[in-house]
């Protein structure tokens, strides 16, 4: 038996040799007469008469789909000896998605399932991978990607790609968020002059983004304070000092928080000549040395 292999939606020729010798022919899907000689049988318009001649008796199949699939077999009668040969037809489906999970947020630690369902014949292959600069090929070549303890490196897009060399592989992507509380990366002190304009910085990294506060000792700084201006965004938080005064030195706090956590990070703004000690908090300025974590009746002791 030979084998005609098709696509979806393409045409399929049968075609059956004969000679002089023959009588009678038909072409049969199964049991059912498709053609007899020059005769339709069937009502299907997609089956039509291609050749009819004393070597080639063939029909095609128009718009071929999967239902067409099966045995077919060419009848021929020759001197009252009837023989007969037969074809397969195989249908061949572009791999489609049918089901695939939904964008997903979820905090840091966490599992995640991903699911991605394809139909095709032959039956897709179906393989997951992390579209991420650090990701290196595929992560999953199964249906369902498990990820147990979620780190916030694997957030981001993740795409199931079905193929099976009948089409081009059809992909889909599904994002994965993944919260974790804020993280204070950059926060550093600033020397400023007396009467010129003074920027504190504070970055940080979280998801969802961070709310950001500043306190100068304990005191919170209030959006529109005279002489201040606070500026928030996603990622960072700027304290501007549009005039600089001897009463603005000292040690701010910068607090970034979200509904997962809060952490903070101090920093100090200092005049010239004041020699910053970043590692224990104190800032010397005209010899003297103001210890900025100490009481202030314990600085008057010490001085």
């Amino acid at each position: 038996m030979d084998n005609v292999t098709v696509r979806q939606g393409e045409s399929a020729t049968l075609r059956c040799s004969v000679d002089n010798r023959v009588t009678r022919v038909a072409w049969l899907n199964r049991s059912s007469i498709l053609y007899a000689g020059n005769d339709k049988w069937c009502l299907d318009p997609r089956v039509v008469l291609l050749a009819n001649t004393k070597t080639q008796y063939s029909i095609q199949i128009q718009d071929v789909d999967v239902y067409d699939e099966g045995p077919y077999t060419c009848s021929v009668q020759t001197d009252n000896h009837p023989k007969t040969s037969r074809v397969h037809l195989i249908v061949q489906v572009s791999p489609k998605i049918t089901e695939i999970s939904s964008d997903i947020s979820i905090n840091e630690g966490g599992n995640v399932s991903l699911t991605c369902i394809a139909t095709g014949r032959p039956d897709p292959t179906i393989t997951w991978r992390h579209i991420s600069p650090k990701a290196v090929g595929f992560i999953s070549e199964d249906e369902y990607l498990e990820i147990t303890g979620i780190t916030r490196e694997q957030s981001g897009e993740y795409e199931c790609s079905a193929s099976n060399d009948v089409a081009a592989p059809v992909v889909q992507r599904v994002k994965v968020t993944v919260n974790y509380p804020p993280y204070i990366s950059d926060a550093k002190s600033t020397g400023v002059p007396v009467g010129q304009k003074g920027i504190l910085l504070c970055e940080a990294s979280a998801v969802p983004s961070a709310d950001f506060q500043w306190y100068k000792d304990d005191k919170r700084l209030a959006e529109g304070q005279k002489g201040l201006k606070v500026e928030n965004k996603a990622f960072f938080s700027r304290l501007t000092f549009f005039n600089v005064s001897e009463q603005d030195y000292g040690n701010y706090t910068c607090v970034a928080s979200n509904q997962l956590g809060n952490t903070n990070a101090s920093m100090i703004l200092y005049g010239p000549g004041a020699v910053h000690d970043g590692n224990n908090g104190a800032w010397r300025r005209g010899g003297c040395a103001w210890l900025l974590a100490l009481p202030l009746a314990q600085l008057a002791r010490q001085f």
